[in-house]
């Protein structure tokens, strides 16, 4: 029997979900989950304590620090450590967003086991992962035109549209997200037009359901 060689912590707030992925993973011989953790919060601190795993398997929606800040925060922590994100969202928009932050491959929560051993494998053998549909979405993404390539740029929000779209995508009142970000009640009605414009939404309900799709906001 082949030893443990790619040691693995598990980052999800679903319990069962994690209990389940960890005794899967225990069942491949080349892998052992070293950890199980809810959130990024618990991952910074279980590495302060001298953890140090090969894969982060890593939910992309989690409270307290959800996947798309953790792996912002690992890769430029420890970019040694490869990150492999779970998640029931793949629109185009938030896999660049991971791709920008590091992450080396994507897994859908409905994918088949035998595909997360491979890409487990690809991972720690090659540093990526990335399924025939993933790769289908960025090719067409990125190919050479300029409709692609506005539509990329226009939706790369900036750090304050991520923080309006968060807390508009909640039941604040504007002028509480004013308060929050402290801003004025002009600059708020600013924020809300250029996204209503980049994002081709024409209300709220619009800016929270783009939200969800792309990954920004739990639900």
């Amino acid at each position: 029997m082949n030893p443990k060689k790619f040691k693995i912590i598990l980052v999800d707030d679903h319990t069962l979900l994690r209990d389940a992925l960890s005794s899967l993973i225990h069942s491949f011989e080349e892998f052992s989950v070293i950890n199980s953790l809810n959130n990024g919060t618990e991952l910074i601190r279980a590495l302060s304590e001298g953890y140090k795993p090969d894969i982060v398997l890593l939910d992309l929606n989690m409270p307290i620090l959800d996947g798309f800040e953790t792996a912002k925060w690992l890769n430029e922590n420890y970019p040694e450590i490869k990150i492999l994100i779970l998640t029931m969202y793949d629109s185009e928009i938030a896999l660049i967003r991971l791709l920008k932050v590091g992450v080396k491959g994507f897994l859908k929560k409905d994918t088949h086991p035998n595909e997360l051993r491979v890409a487990l494998n690809s991972v720690s053998e090659n540093g990526y992962y990335y399924s025939q549909d993933t790769t289908g979405k960025l090719a067409n993404l990125f190919q050479k035109n300029t409709d692609n390539q506005n539509f990329v740029e226009k939706a790369m929000l900036n750090e304050s549209e991520l923080a309006f779209l968060r807390l508009a995508s909640t039941d604040l009142t504007y002028k509480e997200i004013a308060a929050q970000l402290n801003l004025s009640p002009r600059a708020i009605d600013g924020y809300r037009d250029s996204l209503f414009e980049k994002l081709d939404v024409k209300s709220r309900v619009g800016l929270a359901i783009y939200a969800v799709k792309n990954g920004i906001v739990r639900v």
